[in-house]
């Protein structure tokens, strides 16, 4: 198992204090332009910096949510796997369900791979039935 090389785990470092923070430009600023993210139980893919602006402006007014509790494997200098936990609340509509008000603690994975100094990708993994029963809708 190689390491990660500094200057990824410093963007990812970025990558997380800006989407914690719902800096929108910031955490845009993190990936490249032909970046792709792949969201796996929705099975939605979004592309470039519009795609990925649509994917977290939909899960930051669905929920407010943040990472918690962090814990990366780094298998090799191109790819890093993080565990983590987004938490929040479900204040907006999310696929046709109105807000609950409920607070969600979802457990995720995501694959990240990186090129020419940032982040080119991430791959989540999450149980879609826990999150919609989380907010009520299950």
């Amino acid at each position: 198992m190689s390491s990660l090389h500094p200057a990824n785990l410093a963007i990812v470092r970025a990558h997380v204090e800006a989407e914690t923070a719902h800096r929108m430009d910031e955490t845009l600023a993190t990936l490249t332009t032909d970046c792709v993210f792949e969201d796996m139980p929705s099975g939605q893919v979004y592309h470039g910096h519009e795609g990925v602006r649509a994917y977290y402006a939909a899960w930051w007014a669905a929920f407010g949510n943040v990472p918690t509790g962090s814990k990366r494997y780094i298998p090799a200098e191109d790819c890093m796997i993080v565990e983590t936990r987004f938490a929040g609340t479900h204040r907006g509509a999310w696929e046709g369900v109105a807000a609950s008000g409920r607070p969600i603690d979802l457990p995720v994975a995501i694959f990240i791979s990186f090129k020419d100094g940032l982040m080119s990708g991430e791959r989540f993994y999450y149980d879609h039935a826990t999150l919609m029963r989380q907010i009520g809708a299950a």
